[in-house]
């Protein structure tokens, strides 16, 4: 029987606001239940295992900031487009590390029944704004891979706090995606 209170969405938002504290690969069925005040068996109506709560917390974490990517691009094109996706990307990494840190991980298709259309229109999103600079495949796709790699260095980088130079790291942000901006104006293409 489920504990009074509980729910699925309960223990989800716990483990991943614990992700965001302790770090991801922390995160234990164990640590989510001593959260509740509750012994393990509790979470079980809610979750199968652990590696089922991981990856519901990779969907929520795609959820969120897609949603916020998603709001961020709502009306825009261009360098607009991609300037408010990247702070976006950003501001997600940076305010949710354990979460981003979940939404890093390959979900096994075979191995989950959840919905994962916010991963499908992350991707959605990110194409958008690439066409807009005039890719079409295979270049959207180098293009989606490069954008990813950029944002995702830096946001790494940046959480570690591997940037010791005194300049600014909003300066050399703004620099990067500024770079990336003309990097895509200019795309050598091979469609």
């Amino acid at each position: 029987m489920a504990r009074a209170g509980l729910t699925t969405e309960r223990v989800v938002l716990a483990a991943a606001e614990l992700a965001d504290t302790i770090g991801f690969d922390n995160v234990t069925v164990s640590a989510v239940a001593r959260g509740f005040g509750v012994k393990d068996a509790s979470l079980y109506s809610h979750i199968r295992n652990l590696q089922d709560l991981r990856t519901r917390i990779a969907v929520l974490a795609a959820t969120e900031s897609t949603e916020r990517i998603t709001l961020a691009v709502a009306g825009r094109s261009g360098r607009d487009a991609l300037t408010a996706f990247a702070d976006a990307y950003r501001d997600y990494a940076l305010a949710h590390p354990g979460r981003y840190a979940a939404g890093q991980v390959r979900i096994d298709l075979a191995a989950t029944d959840l919905d994962l259309s916010s991963h499908l229109r992350a991707a959605e999103v990110c194409y958008a704004v690439l066409r807009a600079y005039g890719l079409a495949e295979p270049d959207l796709t180098d293009a989606a891979r490069m954008m990813r790699s950029t944002f995702h260095g830096f946001v790494t980088l940046e959480a570690a706090n591997g940037f010791a130079h005194s300049r600014p790291v909003q300066a050399s942000w703004e620099q990067t995606v500024a770079a990336l901006h003309l990097t895509l104006q200019h795309w050598p293409s091979q469609a």
